[in-house]
């Protein structure tokens, strides 16, 4: 059993905890926001009133915060957690950030000899409450295998990349990958529609073809329910998008899809759906082919 601290119970946050409970683990948490702390105290958790009274004692410290600023401020802002935590403590980022942020991180716990692995996720609330998450970690692997048992709850597979900020880099290399999946399926989705084709029938081709995808064979019965029901908020793959355009534009690397894909993503945000799931860039390509994808 191992006591682990655990900061941000968002999207993906308190389906990780609530894992890691159920493994028998002890798990204090802490949440800029009250709401989800309940949920997670009626789980087995011990809420903390500030970082530094969750990070006390603990062996491991897990966060999965929404973005570079997030992490600014509850891990290298003043008081934050890397100026607080303790040094025998192995510190385990989860979010989707910079590979600059990432860094800096790194920086700041290498300053005080602190254990450090970067370690986003793939997945979103489904697999966070089934504890089928895929990981893609950055740093030691002596380090790694020390918190391997962590990562066993939580997560299908976890996969070391390399040294430390390999994981934040995959991990934008595969939403690059999410981010034009979704694209081809809404392009694909209007263009049969406006060629008069059955858009359930075409849905189930996609499902055989060698050219098949768990994405499209989620996402694609939910666009014909017009169910965008967040999973995985559309603001986060707003941002999600940006962070790798500005990764492949410092590696001089064109990203022609994503390109496109930002556009229907910031169209869609300006229609008012950045709460709904990523999936509504598909309504926002819909309406610019002035078809639309709802069935039933």
């Amino acid at each position: 059993m191992t006591t682990i601290a655990f900061l941000g119970l968002g999207t993906m946050g308190l389906g990780m905890v609530k894992n890691l409970l159920a493994a028998s683990h002890t798990v204090t948490v802490w949440n800029r926001s009250a709401a989800p702390v309940a949920e997670a105290v009626a789980a087995g958790a011990t809420a903390a009133p500030s970082v530094a009274a969750a990070v006390a004692g603990a062996d491991i410290v897990m966060y999965c915060l929404s973005n570079d600023a997030a992490v600014r401020a509850v891990v290298l802002g003043e008081g934050g957690l890397a100026s607080v935590v303790e040094t025998s403590s192995i510190i385990i980022d989860l979010s989707t950030i910079s590979p600059e942020v990432s860094a800096a991180e790194r920086t700041a716990y290498d300053a005080r000899g602190i254990r450090f692995l970067d370690a986003p996720v793939f997945g979103s609330r489904g697999e966070a409450n089934s504890g089928g998450l895929w990981i893609v970690a950055g740093g030691d692997a002596d380090v790694f295998a020390e918190a391997a048992h962590v990562f066993e709850p939580i997560s299908e597979t976890v996969h070391l990349m390399g040294p430390g900020g390999s994981g934040v880099r995959m991990k934008l290399v595969g939403n690059l990958v999410v981010a034009s999946q979704l694209l081809a399926l809404g392009e694909s989705l209007a263009l049969a529609a406006k060629a008069g084709l059955d858009l359930p029938k075409v849905l189930e081709v996609l499902k055989v073809t060698d050219f098949r995808s768990p994405i499209f064979d989620g996402v694609g019965p939910a666009v014909l329910a017009d169910d965008y029901a967040p999973s995985f908020a559309l603001k986060l793959m707003q941002k999600d998008v940006g962070l790798i355009q500005d990764f492949a534009a410092g590696l001089g690397v064109a990203v022609p899809s994503v390109t496109a894909a930002a556009h229907y993503v910031d169209a869609a945000v300006d229609a008012g759906w950045s709460e709904e799931n990523a999936s509504a860039l598909i309504k926002a390509l819909a309406a610019e082919s002035g078809v639309s994808l709802a069935r039933g």
